[in-house]
């Protein structure tokens, strides 16, 4: 394992690499391509394309970086327009699949305890980026509301439940929201 001296966050990340091989250029040139401020959460080496670098997992973005001898390659990934993550492991290496947009980024060769770790985390915050607000509730828990309040109404005027059942259900339900 190789000690790099770049940033402290850089560093902590490229200090869970079982390898840094392919990837110390693009691990000593990070800051150039990261914005202010953006911290560095994982990291792993694959191949995308034609170019073999770095995987990039910060708190604002996925970003695929390579810095080859005449020029270099970054393409970044928003968590917001991320729709769906899918790892494939073999047996040393896997295929990281992010899919956004109508869009498919694989990146290959990723060693497969790194890849499965950023899958995870990837999966979470994907997850955290599409939720709602916790105090604003979505349409589809507004339909559920409604959808169970008229099951209730059914229970009633079908005498399954008496009147004082379907007030108490029914106080509950909206002391749900």
């Amino acid at each position: 394992m190789v000690e790099f001296s770049v940033r402290p966050d850089i560093d902590a990340a490229a200090g869970k690499l079982a390898s840094s091989f392919g990837a110390k250029r693009e691990i000593e040139s990070l800051p150039e391509v990261l914005a202010e401020g953006e911290t560095v959460e994982l990291l792993a080496a694959g191949l995308y394309g034609k170019g073999n670098g770095l995987l990039v997992m910060t708190d604002r973005r996925l970003v695929f970086y390579f810095r080859g001898r005449f020029g270099q390659k970054v393409e970044d990934f928003p968590y917001g327009r991320i729709s769906s993550v899918q790892w494939t492991a073999g047996m040393l290496m896997g295929t990281l699949t992010v899919f956004t947009s109508g869009n498919r980024a694989e990146i290959r060769q990723v060693p497969k305890d790194q890849g499965k770790a950023l899958a995870d985390q990837l999966r979470q915050r994907v997850a955290r980026t599409g939720e709602p607000p916790a105090d604003v509730p979505d349409a589809g828990s507004a339909r559920d509301v409604a959808s169970r309040l008229r099951t209730l109404d059914e229970l009633r005027a079908a005498d399954a439940i008496t009147d004082e059942e379907h007030r108490d259900r029914r106080a509950r339900i909206l002391d749900s929201l």
